[in-house]
């Protein structure tokens, strides 16, 4: 059974940094490209960046270039996402997902079949 579960959201003043993970099981990380999406109230999902992990390829949204990074732990079965100088903008709940057809890396949603519950990120002073 495939389940992805987030972690690592909260209350964080402007600056901040972050780790959120996504703890993926059901299938190893190599298998599928994993992305982080997120979706701030009153507007659409929004891709932020994906990886797979079975060659390294990575992909980030060009408005966000900088300040996220995409990591993956095999041994974990686990991708992270490193947000720095968070901003209030930023405010959204955070999920991953995985792609079962394995197309390669894609910001688009529709692509993506498994989605985690999302944490909630909030940026604010």
């Amino acid at each position: 059974q495939v389940q992805l579960v987030e972690s690592g959201g909260g209350l964080v003043q402007p600056g901040a940094s972050l780790r959120l993970s996504c703890a993926v099981s059901g299938f190893t990380l190599d298998y599928q490209p994993i992305g982080w999406f997120r979706q701030a109230p009153g507007k659409e999902r929004e891709g932020v960046s994906c990886i797979w992990s079975r060659d390294g390829s990575t992909f980030y949204a060009d408005s966000l270039k900088g300040r996220f990074t995409i990591s993956g732990d095999n041994a974990k079965n686990t991708v992270y996402l490193q947000i720095n100088n968070l901003k209030p903008e930023d405010t959204a709940v955070y999920y991953c997902a995985a792609m079962t057809a394995g197309l390669g890396v894609s910001l688009l949603p529709v692509l993506y079949d498994d989605w985690g519950r999302g944490t909630q990120v909030t940026v604010s002073s």
